[in-house]
């Protein structure tokens, strides 16, 4: 199996390379040349299996010759053994045809734990086959840094530094990630939004000297071995609703585009997805691109979701260079008029999003509106983020197809927002119920490159 570049311009990789590099260097982001395709027999088989075995069926063909089989196997089990639920990723029906996937049963109580568990196992166990050394360095809108952490915490031969935007994120997703207290962590908080964090992210790996001489590997979801992961869990929800001799449709949370297009993998690996709904915040850049073609961010609004708080969606080139039939050329071309202000999709690529895609919005007093009302019918409560995406499920609900929501991180997470919405504040579970006594360890960064290349290369002994 090789990965290409969205901007065809770097050289084809295989997986265990384009998941160490993360991004390309052409400054693209890395997908499989040709996506394996599961037949109906395959998908019927998933049924009944557990969570890890039906990851290792599902992500295997992706790997090639990189991992044995055996090793592999080994690497997904251990994974997903410290996670609080059985069934990983199990159902819970909400409504009349409305389930939600309730992806908060890992360590850091957030769906982000189904990718960092699996590749932090597999870099410790590529690094500790080759003996290198490398910076790990990822950017953060709440969720992705503590579970990066809680994956590369300790490692011998890897150096954490998460940026994250300073004041701009919940006090738990805070604390989870400034309270590591392994010499191998750093947690910088940034000042300014997390695109201003992505953007400078993006600038360090695109400084090939200054990513070469520390070793630099990214994380983020620009990186496919977390995308990866995420395709499983549309697999066994599908099968546990009847696939593939049922459709079932998918609402998504979304804020850098990478859990829905994990979706769209899933649908042309053979699942019968009936419909992907993108789900927006007030910051909806994508929903608004979707209905119009425009792609042009605005100024960042802060909400009560701030893992949605984001007007540049790295993963969203993704979709755009199927979009564009897979024409690297067209890809770099948009992502240069995005640097200048924005760009418009063409009429023929714009169709074929719409084809895949569907979109809503949610603002600020209708999150609010839901959790209230959802607890009060059903008793669940669900953070501001799973808020978002089952509004715009019950708006996109088909009688015929059950939706499946994805419950994106666990309410205490985010429990001023649940509390002001229900008067009940959810609990932390009792592995965390000391967060807010625990000393925290944080730098404080400019928005400057310059700065933060300093302090990297300061702390990394180069």
């Amino acid at each position: 199996m090789k990965y290409c570049s969205t901007r065809g311009k770097a050289p084809a990789l295989g997986f265990e390379e384009a998941m160490l590099v993360g991004l390309a260097r052409d400054g693209g982001l890395y997908l499989p040349e040709a996506v394996p395709r599961f037949s109906a027999e395959e998908i019927a088989d998933l049924h009944g299996l557990s969570y890890e075995e039906a990851a290792f069926r599902i992500m295997l063909p992706f790997v090639g010759d990189d991992i044995g089989s055996r090793d592999f196997f080994e690497i997904v089990t251990s994974a997903y053994a410290g996670f609080g639920h059985k069934a990983r990723a199990p159902l819970k029906q909400l409504d009349s045809g409305i389930f939600l996937m309730e992806l908060f049963h890992g360590p850091t109580l957030a769906f982000k734990d189904f990718a960092m568990q699996l590749i932090g196992r597999l870099f410790e166990y590529s690094l500790g086959r080759s003996g290198r050394r490398i910076c790990i360095a990822g950017a953060t809108s709440g969720d992705t840094g503590s579970a990066a952490i809680e994956a590369f915490r300790g490692l011998e031969n890897v150096d954490v530094f998460i940026l994250f935007p300073n004041g701009r994120i919940s006090e738990v997703q805070r604390r989870q990630m400034t309270t590591a207290i392994e010499g191998n962590v750093h947690a910088l908080a940034l000042d300014g939004t997390f695109d201003d964090c992505q953007a400078r992210l993006k600038d360090m790996f695109n400084d090939l000297s200054f990513r070469d001489s520390v070793g630099l590997a990214g994380v983020n979801s620009i990186n496919w071995a977390r995308l990866l992961a995420q395709v499983v869990y549309y697999f066994t929800s599908a099968a546990s609703l009847g696939a593939p001799h049922r459709k079932v449709s998918f609402t998504v949370p979304t804020g850098n585009f990478g859990d829905v297009f994990a979706g769209f993998i899933a649908r042309r690996m053979g699942l019968d997805i009936d419909r992907l709904v993108v789900a927006a915040n007030q910051n909806d850049i994508l929903h608004r691109c979707i209905r119009t073609g425009e792609y042009r961010p605005e100024d960042v609004k802060p909400s009560m979701s701030p893992s949605m708080d984001i007007q540049v969606s790295s993963n969203f080139e993704r979709a755009l260079y199927y979009a564009y039939g897979r024409d690297g050329n067209c890809v770099a071309q948009l992502m240069d008029e995005l640097r200048l202000g924005g760009f418009t999709v063409s009429q023929g690529a714009l169709h074929a999003l719409r084809e895949e895609f569907d979109s809503g919005r949610c603002g600020e007093d209708e999150t609010i509106r839901v959790i209230r009302e959802t607890h009060e019918k059903t008793g669940e409560l669900l953070c501001p983020h799973t808020a978002v995406g089952v509004k715009v499920a019950f708006e996109n609900q088909r009688e015929d197809v059950p939706m499946i929501s994805l419950a994106t991180a666990h309410p205490a997470k985010f429990p001023g927002a649940v509390q002001d919405a229900t008067n009940v504040c959810p609990p932390l579970p009792a592995h965390m119920r000391d967060l807010g006594e625990r000393e925290e360890r944080v730098t404080v960064v400019g928005n400057n490159l310059d700065q933060i290349k300093s302090l990297i290369m300061e702390r990394t002994g180069n």
